[in-house]
């Protein structure tokens, strides 16, 4: 027997589970030949691919036909048949088989592996003598062809509008660079991929696809008086959840109350003299935020008008380092609202007083450079240092503080685990009033582009390293270079490398994750347990998603926190059920408010109305609600009850059904309520259209009863999982959930 028959039947035994297992393998078993094939094999030029096909073809032709006369032409023959294998192979080791041993009969459709390019023939197989004929089928063949040119051809560069990019240009110029993607800075006419706008979703108003850095509603929803009331709602839900955020009253709406509350601590402990922070509603880098000791020394009005503010209790007791007080900038993507998905950059910025701290007394509390941390406002101390190094100066890195941190004996992973829930749990609080702004500006089945953000989380450490949100920005800058007096009265921007080392990183990495060529990464669901956390946070997601133009780039400095958290966090989003509901009665596209009738139709359909409860004291309830809430937001779109209205009268409802429980079991329970009512009535509408049409099959009709209520978000299961979730986290709470977030 020749060196090359023994050595085609070892070639058969490994094509075995091609040819007997063909079946059950599949597509699976393609796409581990293509995925385990090494890059070198594929070739761009056709040719090659041809070539190599046509060889597999006709060298197995011609075997067949030597095999008939081999006793006439002897060795010669056999050499010759060897040379046309061993030239073969210089494309990829072809494997074929001889005859017999429960060969496939004749007409059976075989599977051919070229070993070393990841490529699989098929086609009809014919015995003679002791050689199998495959004749390669010219569709699969034609299919392998054109995949080998979809691999080989260079991937179109993702474009990227940043003719509306304003302070960020620089960053997104360096990393559109490093990304080597192709950047449009005056725009375009035909559609970008990716448009980066510089403040709002609507500094562009003509987009109808791709992606934009801003969601619609988020400089409104971030506003201080917005998010003290997200937040409040939160609190009255989940107290002990959200801590992390000071006391806060609303001006002037509730200036008496704040003065009735300062004035009875004042007089229940004369010692107390609590210390307060005024924050404009709309300010921004530091404007018009001062200090005050009593309600008397508020500034309520500018000229003829109230102003709008929010006052809270100040932190007495921060954490300093070199006697300074500091604060966190810390960047968070916001990759996506449905599914909710959060990414927080490793890196960040901490920004320094340029004053030594002391706590507040009515001598002190002018001294903005003390007490203020904004870069803004100590950019103009004379005290203020600009430093190249990222550890030294009046903003560093984050790391390099926490590495002082952990050099003192600090748990860096309890104050990073810390973190992560806080931002968690704001994006939990503020997200039901996005969806309602999305659905405005982008109603379903409207075209429109998607969206992502980065935002800015403004975090103090206070003495004992508990986190405390101070705000979030929409806008947070993304300037790498910073003003600098080069002669007297004369200024110009000089490169800032801490800036840049964070700021380019953040962008470049949050371009990466958007990039609309990678297909979107699948959920992972946390593991049953504890909260999970690493000095590095872990991803899943991020790593698999590197194109090989990212050969050279670093690691993503952007971690997946939410999905991968949910099991903690998802009983939180109590609020969100309730935006769902709201957003189910809109009735008009792009409406945001809702108006009697839908009020009324909402409390029918949920049959929350009864002989205690008629539909007169219906009306009565929504016209108390919307006229008080009315008052309050003076610059609404439109007349009618909003989101943060409509809670409160779910929150009345809730307390009216249920009055033996707490209020976020009231909550739970009108929630399954109506949940279950509205189930009901898609059923019976399903059931209806099943009649008519008489035929339809069970699997579509499932998927018509998960559309027939698209707002609701999830399907009925999800929502009970939601809601038993809950109950779980009722049971275990709050020792178990607490000691699993700081572990």
């Amino acid at each position: 027997m020749s060196d090359h028959y023994v050595k085609v039947k070892v070639h058969l035994e490994q094509m075995k589970p091609f040819g007997e297992d063909a079946e059950k393998e599949g597509a699976d078993t393609e796409e581990q030949l293509l995925a385990s094939s090494p890059p070198a094999s594929i070739s761009p030029d056709p040719s090659s691919i041809t070539t190599a096909e046509k060889d597999a073809s006709n060298t197995s032709i011609t075997c067949k036909h030597r095999g008939k006369s081999r006793g006439k032409q002897g060795k010669d023959d056999k050499n010759s048949c060897g040379k046309h294998m061993s030239d073969l192979s210089l494309h990829g080791s072809v494997v074929s088989a001889p005859a017999g041993e429960n060969l496939n009969r004749l007409g059976h459709e075989r599977t051919l592996h070229i070993k070393g390019t990841g490529k699989i023939l098929q086609g009809k197989t014919e015995t003679n003598g002791n050689y199998v004929t495959i004749h390669a089928s010219k569709n699969i063949q034609e299919t392998r062809r054109e995949d080998g040119f979809k691999l080989a051809r260079k991937r179109r560069p993702v474009t990227v509008d940043t003719s509306k990019a304003k302070t960020s240009l620089e960053a997104l110029k360096l990393s559109i660079k490093q990304l080597k993607w192709k950047e449009f800075p005056l725009g375009r006419r035909t559609a970008c991929d990716i448009y980066w706008h510089g403040v709002s979703f609507h500094d562009n108003e003509n987009i109808v696809s791709g992606q934009v850095n801003k969601f619609p509603g988020m400089i409104e929803m971030l506003r201080k008086i917005n998010l003290s009331r997200a937040v409040r709602t939160m609190q009255e839900l989940f107290p002990e959840e959200y801590n992390f955020y000071p006391r806060s009253w609303i001006l002037p709406e509730e200036y008496q109350q704040f003065s009735t509350q300062i004035r009875m601590v004042k007089e229940n402990d004369i010692t107390v003299n609590p210390t307060f922070i005024v924050k404009p509603d709309g300010g921004s880098q530091g404007d018009g935020i001062y200090l005050i000791r009593d309600p008397s020394d508020l500034k309520l009005m500018t000229g003829s008008q109230a102003k709008q503010a929010v006052v809270q209790e100040y932190i007495q007791k921060p954490l300093l380092i070199d006697k300074l007080k500091f604060d966190i900038r810390l960047y968070v993507l916001i990759k996506s609202l449905e599914p909710l998905e959060i990414y927080i950059a490793k890196e960040g910025l901490t920004r320094f007083c340029t004053e030594p701290y002391q706590e507040p007394s009515q001598k002190n509390l002018s001294h903005v450079f003390m007490h203020l941390t904004n870069y803004s406002l100590n950019v103009h101390s004379g005290n203020f240092v600009h430093s190249d190094s990222q550890s030294t100066g009046s903003k560093r890195t984050l790391s390099s503080v926490l590495y002082r941190l952990a050099a003192k004996g600090v748990d860096i992973k309890k104050v990073w685990s810390d973190i992560i829930a806080l931002v968690i749990k704001t994006v939990i609080a503020v997200g039901p009033e996005l969806k309602v702004y999305y659905q405005a500006d982008i109603p379903p089945g409207k075209p429109g582009p998607t969206c992502f953000q980065i935002l800015g989380f403004d975090i103090l450490l206070m003495k004992n390293l508990k986190p405390v949100l101070l705000e979030v920005n929409s806008n947070p800058s993304m300037r790498i270079e910073h003003e600098q007096e080069v002669a007297p009265g004369v200024f110009e921007y000089v490169p800032s490398p801490v800036d840049a080392e964070v700021k380019v990183g953040v962008i470049r990495d949050t371009l990466r994750l958007m990039d609309p060529g990678h297909k979107k990464p699948s959920m992972s669901q946390p593991k049953a347990g504890g909260f999970e956390h690493r000095e590095e946070i872990p991803m899943e997601a991020e790593t698999q998603e590197r194109s090989p133009d990212e050969g050279a780039l670093p690691s993503l400095c952007l971690k997946q926190v939410y999905p991968k958290y949910t099991k903690q966090f998802n009983y939180l989003r109590l609020v969100e059920r309730i935006a769902a509901l709201f957003i189910r009665f809109l009735g008009v596209k792009g409406n945001m408010r809702l108006g009697p009738t839908a009020f009324r139709t909402f409390i029918r359909t949920c049959k929350l109305s009864n002989s205690n409860f008629t539909m007169a004291s219906v009306d009565i309830l929504y016209i108390d609600i919307t006229r008080r809430w009315s008052g309050t937001m003076p610059d609404s779109r439109e007349a009618g009850m909003g989101l943060q209205a409509f809670v409160e009268a779910f929150f009345f409802l809730a307390a009216r059904r249920f009055k033996t429980l707490v209020l976020r079991e009231q909550v739970v329970s009108l929630l399954e309520l109506c949940e279950a009512q509205l189930e009901s009535q898609s059923g019976v509408e399903d059931r209806r259209s099943v009649s008519c049409s008489r035929a339809l099959p069970r699997a579509v009709k499932t998927q018509t009863l998960g559309l027939t209520n698209p707002q609701l978000g999830s399907p009925a299961p999800l929502r009970r999982a939601a809601s038993q979730d809950y109950r779980l986290h009722q049971r275990v709470r709050p020792r178990t959930l607490r000691a699993n977030v700081e572990n």
